[in-house]
This record gives C-alpha cells, structure tokens and sequence, in this order.
C-alpha cells in the first residue's frame, strides 16, 4: 500500500515539473521571439510608434502617459493653473514669461503640444515669434537630437522657437534615452556631458544604474542661456551651472561671478535668477539617491506580463503607482505611504508660503524705494538679497518632487531664503525711513490671477488673441509641414 502511494505521489510530482518545465519552456520562447525586430530602426528616427513596432510593450506602457487623470497633493498629472493657485506668483516672476501663464506640466506624451499651447510662446503677430529661443525645444522631443545630428548643437539653439515649430513635433520618447540599434541607454543632449566636462568627470564611466538617472538629467536639472560663449557669441548655448558644483548655493555663486541674469524684475529691479526644474540635483542630496536608487526605480519600475519582465514606461509619479514604485522596499501600507509623503509635502509648502509672502513684500517694498529717489549704490545690496532668496525659493519650488526626494535639503534651503528674505526687508525698512516714509507700504490686491496680473501690468486680452491666432492659423501649417515630411521618411523592414 505504502509504495502504490509513494508511486502516486511520484507521478504527481513528475507530472506537475513537467508542467513546470513546460511553462518555463514556453516562457523562454515567448522571451526570444518578443524581441524578433519587424523594422530596422535608424540612428536618429524621432517617431515613437516606429520604435513601438520592436518594443510594443514598452510602447505601449509609454502611451499612458497621455492619461491625465491622477492628482496628488503636490503633482499627479493633472493640469493645474499654478497662477490661478497662487496669485503670488505672478508678482514673483514679475517682468517674465511666467507671470503670463503657468500649468503644471501633463505627462511626456504632452511635452510638444503644451508648449505651443502656452501664452508664454506668443508673440506680436500671433505667429508664436517671442522671445523664446529654439533652445527652448530642447528638452521636448527626440526631433531634437535628430536636427543637432542634421545641422549642428549651435545651429539647432540658433534663432526663435518658431523657427523649429515644424520640425519638432514628436513628444518626449524613445530616442531621448535609447541607442537605435543596441537600445542601451544614452545621452543624446550634449549640455549634460559637457557639464559633466565642466566639473571634471567622465560621464561615460557612468554604470547602467546611473544611467537610469542620468537619462532624467539631461532635462530636469536647472540650465541657463549663454550668449557669450567663445566661437557661439550671440547664441542662446544651453548650459547647466554646474562648474562650481550642484548644490543651490554652488550654482548661485556660479551665476554671479559671470553677472548673470534671467530677467530684470519690473516692480524691484533685482537682476533675478529662474531656476528651472533642479529636480536631479536636489535628488542627489536625498536617502533615496544615497542608497543606490536611480529615478527609473520609482517612476518607472519593472513589470511583468505574460511572463515577461520589461521597463514600465509609463513615466508617472510613484504615488499612482505604490504597488510595483514603493512596495518591493517599503513593506507598509499603502495608505501609510502616501500619507508619509503627504506630510512631508505640506510642511515643506508651509514654510516655502512663508518665504513667498516675504518676497512678494519686499519687491512692492524696493518698488516704493525706486518710486521715492533711491540711487543704485542704495539699492544694490538689497537687490543681491532678494535675488538670492528667491533663487532659493525658487529652488525649492520648481524641482517639483524636492520635498520627497530630499526633504532635509529642501528645508535648509528654504530656511537660508526666509533669512535673506528677512535681511533684505530690514534693509528696504531702513531705506524707506531715510527716505522719509515711515508708514508700511501698502501691498497690492492679488487675491486671484487677475488681479495679480493687473497690477504688474500685463495685457492679458492681447496675449490670449495671440495666443489664439496663432493656434489658428500657425500651428495647423506646422504640423501639416511636419506629416508631409514624415511621410517621406523610411521605415525599414525586417
């Protein structure tokens, strides 16, 4: 009786590896013959769906970043009117493109269609000719390391943004981040190597794990304009202020030792600085990046369907994604997580309000000094105090996910600019009173955008009929050129 069981058991055993191996077979198959190239890939090819023919998972995971549906307390994908938000806002950035308009950005697949749409890119005619460089492209699509290969870096950041509207209209993708025919990742954006120059390191020593950061940072790092490059004078050279090093005050004293500025506020005259999106640079300083962490880890982790294993490319904040972003380390409940997050976020908001409040005072407070006779030589120490502390404000605030990826930095940050801020309105108190106005200058209505941008003097009517002729009447042209001339590109087939 004892072996007609074990014999049983035996086959039942040997029945259920055989199911086993069968499966792991059938796995191995599905594996090798996924990636069986249907369309040979050329070096430079900008469109998404060719790549999507070789690599239709990650294709299509990618498309899902036109979802716009997710909002968290602080991002999601949502779009947000950040102006009508936080009217302060436009006082801060008084004199700049983005007291006219600024939303939250949407997922990749909207990189090209959200900069046409934006007021910022208008101009007198509505023919999207302001002030904008072509350089501002330069982190929208993978049309971008297609024209630096065809005509040159310095001829592709030569002249406006309008110069290129026909030319790049792919939205961010595969190009951006993978070698054509190997598909290892590399960078296609020579600011990030030349940076890496600049500070004397060797980015092509750099591991696959770092590259799974690196790729991020050829974009969502802070960069500036500069026309005064040998050999390139006059053009707008995208550079990253990183010779110093990456940290606020590093850059800060990068900028100002070569007198650089973003805009002339119009209210203070302070020579102001824009930071951009310093989201790599904050990241470095935080737990996460200290541990061996890259950016794909979070915000793009691996999947697995029908037994195959691959990069979910749905680039999205990790907080729509707890499951496969959060849980394969942190073995809490979910909820937890989120509400971790969360409190990290709001008390950081907390303080980086107080320090807009501060801002938004002393510029209406150096706009009273100018109004009442004050000289340059009276003016210029507090102008230096403003700059620097709304650069860390500014810091903070537009690399967007800082107070999760290093929410110690981030508050240092803020805290150094609450004393700045503080020092420059006792300066600005001290002046007014030599100036003989002892009463506290009274602050502006910016209880909402509007108003806001009243009083710093924008004609909103004319840039949204701007706006919509050239929505109209350029854009339709552009892409139209644009599907005529993709339409002669080759597709190779396998």
């Amino acid at each position: 009786m004892k072996n007609k069981v074990l014999f049983i058991v035996t086959v039942v055993v040997v029945f259920l590896l055989g199911l086993l191996a069968s499966s792991i077979i059938n796995r191995k198959n599905e594996a090798r013959y996924k990636y069986v190239p249907k369309v040979d890939i050329a070096e430079t090819e900008p469109r998404n769906e060719v790549w999507g023919e070789n690599y239709p998972k990650e294709y299509q995971s990618f498309l899902q970043t036109s979802e716009s549906q997710f909002a968290s307390y602080q991002g999601g994908s949502v779009m947000r009117d950040m102006l009508e938000e936080d009217p302060k806002l436009v006082v801060l950035w008084a004199g700049y493109g983005f007291s006219k308009d600024y939303n939250q950005g949407r997922g990749h697949f909207y990189a090209v269609e959200d900069l046409q749409n934006t007021l910022r890119t208008g101009g007198p005619k509505g023919k999207g000719d302001g002030p904008m460089p072509a350089t501002c492209w330069a982190c929208k699509s993978p049309d971008v390391p297609r024209l630096m290969n065809e005509h040159g870096v310095a001829e592709f950041y030569s002249g406006k943004w309008a110069d290129k509207g026909s030319e790049v209209v792919n939205p961010i993708g595969c190009a951006d981040c993978h070698d054509s025919e190997t598909m290892k990742l590399q960078i296609t954006r020579p600011a990030l190597i030349e940076a890496f120059d600049a500070m004397g390191r060797d980015i092509t020593k750099a591991t696959h794990q770092e590259m799974r950061s690196l790729v991020c940072a050829q974009c969502h790092v802070e960069y500036y304009f500069n026309k005064n490059l040998p050999g390139k004078e006059g053009i707008p050279y995208l550079v990253f202020p990183w010779k110093n090093g990456t940290s606020v005050e590093q850059m800060e004293a990068y900028y100002d030792s070569i007198n650089f500025k973003d805009w002339t506020h119009s209210i203070s005259k302070a020579p102001m600085l824009k930071a951009q999106h310093p989201g790599w640079e904050v990241f470095q300083t935080g737990i996460h990046a200290q541990r061996g962490v890259s950016c794909a880890d979070c915000h793009m982790p691996y999947k697995s369907e029908g037994g195959q294993k691959y990069t979910d490319h749905h680039i999205q904040s990790p907080l729509n994604n707890v499951n496969n972003a959060c849980q394969v380390c942190h073995r809490e409940d979910a909820r937890n997580l989120v509400q971790n997050v969360y409190e990290r976020q709001q008390k950081s908001t907390e303080t980086r309000i107080q320090l807009e409040e501060l801002l938004v005072r002393a510029h209406v407070e150096a706009g009273k000094c100018w109004e009442l006779g004050a000289t340059d030589n009276q003016m210029a120490e507090i102008l230096m105090d403003i700059r620097h502390a709304q650069w860390r404000w500014d810091y903070a605030a537009a690399s967007h996910g800082s107070s999760f990826h290093s929410p110690v930095e981030t508050g240092r940050v803020i805290g150094s600019g609450l004393v700045k801020a503080q020092e420059a309105r006792l300066k600005l108190a001290r002046l007014l009173a030599e100036l003989g106005h002892n009463e506290p200058v009274a602050m502006p209505d910016i209880s909402t955008k509007e108003k806001a941008q009243e009083y710093i003097g924008l004609d909103m009517e004319k840039l949204e009929h701007e706006k919509e002729v050239f929505l109209e009447n350029v854009l339709p042209k552009w892409l139209e050129e644009a599907k005529e001339r993709e339409s002669k590109m080759p597709i190779g087939t396998k």
